[in-house]
């Protein structure tokens, strides 16, 4: 499956997306703790630097940039400086402003975070300030953003969008009036309209749209019903996809993963692998841009919960809100846990996937033997070049290969499909290949791994391959020889005892 995600990223394109929402500018003042004052208890910080960041709906329009979508921003900022700088970065993140309109009665919503440290420790937020208005748009503003919103979704519309997607914080852009508008322009266009709700209100404003992407406790908020298990989350989900007339209802339960309901009365959990959780800052976030790339690219709903998985867990793996790029989600997919048979390839599939690893900055490993009677010599020998770079594979002689290379009667005494079947079970091995050459060459010149090693008493000189190797700059190593660990003395000592019992039987 993981391999069916890696291609999918790959395919995606760059779809257009349309971003409605609240506009949020965060500015961050990241400080050192300095000490506590003994005459009032207050905490002095040493500034370090500030940032400034897209918040918001603007966060999620950032994030589908580093997804490499095309993005069109809708919503509102205020007649003041921080309005002029949330659209400087808008703009120097290369998403489009257009749809972006001035509101003079309010402010542009701000969120100010003093980051600290303590003793050289991860950064934690110490205090936030938020400055904003939470009342709805006056009607001719509103009016006038409904109006863009339409012509932009419409089909006529000259550059068409593929997505919309809104997120909505309630500080009074996302009107029941706004969303009507949007999600009734989506369905005649046949475009996905895809919400991130409020945290409370009424999610009736949201009934007709495509999806909608709740967490755990708004979900609660939403249906009454606590989200304790994966089977509360399943039966919410399929509450709200029915009573909101929705096509699909995502409801994010953290480390629990993704449950999601469907028109068709299908349900569905979708795990995901624990993590270490440093901020869940901007996690749905993530999860809305992932689903809108994939909605947009026409992926089935249990895709898009994969690979929202991916993305959101990725996020919460990193300090404060960041961009997640389709090269890390790759990366990610590429080595997390797969199955044995997941592992082993053809070189031509294997070719393509080293291509992807190599393009998120990976070290490929290669090594190769017939790997007959698999022992402790081989587990340290693939240990040791698992270690010399980020992905291993190994070459595995076919069996008449084996037969080929004189290794004595019998031999192999394992077939080859239960030798690389045995590698690929262990942990340090990415991908196994079979070879039908007496000499690994003609996979070394298709593969070209980095670093090409081989356990035994070979020594460098001495390893097919070597020259061709270094001939583009990779590098080539002898790793030794475990004693008394070679598949050849064990067979020997096999057969000797079998011999020796046979005299004595006589």
């Amino acid at each position: 499956m993981s391999y069916e995600l890696v291609e999918i990223l790959r395919g995606a394109g760059h779809p257009r997306l349309l971003v409605v929402g609240d506009l949020v500018l965060d500015r961050y003042t990241w400080a050192d703790a300095e000490r506590i004052s003994q005459e009032a208890p207050v905490m002095v910080l040493r500034e370090d630097h500030r940032e400034v960041r897209l918040g918001g709906a603007a966060n999620v329009a950032n994030m589908l940039r580093g997804l490499e979508a095309e993005v069109l921003m809708a919503g509102v900022v205020g007649d003041d400086e921080d309005g002029r700088e949330m659209r400087h970065q808008l703009v120097r993140a290369g998403i489009g402003t257009e749809l972006v309109v001035t509101d003079e009665t309010r402010p542009t919503t701000v969120k100010t975070r003093v980051m600290g440290r303590a003793q050289h420790r991860h950064p934690h937020q110490v205090l936030r300030v938020d400055r904003e208005s939470r009342e709805r748009l006056c009607s001719s503003i509103a009016d006038e953003l409904i109006s863009a919103l339409q012509t932009s979704i419409a089909p006529s519309a000259k550059r068409r969008v593929d997505a919309v997607l809104v997120s909505d914080y309630a500080k009074g852009v996302c009107t029941p009036e706004l969303l009507s508008a949007v999600i009734s322009a989506g369905r005649e266009a046949g475009i996905p309209v895809i919400v991130d709700p409020a945290s409370s209100g009424d999610y009736r404003v949201y009934r007709g749209a495509t999806a909608i992407t709740p967490n755990r406790t708004e979900t609660f908020r939403a249906t009454g019903r606590a989200i304790a298990t994966v089977e509360d989350g399943l039966a919410a989900a399929s509450r709200l996809c029915g009573d909101l007339e929705l096509d699909t209802v995502f409801v994010t339960l953290d480390s629990d993963g993704i449950v999601l309901a469907s028109s068709d009365d299908t349900t569905r959990h979708v795990p995901t692998r624990r993590r270490e959780v440093y901020d869940i800052t901007g996690a749905g976030d993530m999860v809305l841009a992932t689903i809108g790339l994939t909605a947009a690219a026409g992926c089935n709903p249990e895709t898009m919960a994969r690979l929202a998985n991916t993305a959101g867990g990725l996020e919460v793996e990193q300090i404060g809100v960041v961009t997640v790029t389709r090269g890390e989600m790759i990366a990610d997919l590429l080595k997390g846990p797969r199955s044995a048979c997941e592992k082993i390839c053809d070189r031509a599939t294997l070719s393509e996937l080293l291509v992807v690893r190599r393009e998120s900055g990976q070290q490929i490993v290669m090594t190769n033997g017939c790997f007959d009677l698999l022992h402790a010599g081989h587990l340290a020998s693939l240990e040791q070049a698992s270690a010399e770079g980020d992905c291993l594979v190994v070459a595995v002689n076919s069996d008449r290969s084996v037969r080929g290379l004189e290794k004595g009667p019998g031999r192999p005494i394992i077939a080859q499909e239960q030798r690389a079947a045995m590698l690929a079970g262990l942990e340090v091995v990415d991908y196994v290949v079979i070879f039908d050459e007496a000499t690994p060459e003609a996979l070394i010149e298709t593969l070209r791994p980095d670093v090409l090693v081989k356990g035994g008493t070979y020594t460098a000189d001495e390893i097919v391959g070597r020259e061709l190797v270094e001939s583009y700059g990779g590098v080539v190593k002898g790793l030794g020889l475990v004693p008394g660990l070679s598949t050849s003395e064990i067979v020997a000592r096999i057969r000797e005892a079998d011999q020796q019992q046979l005299r004595r039987a006589g």
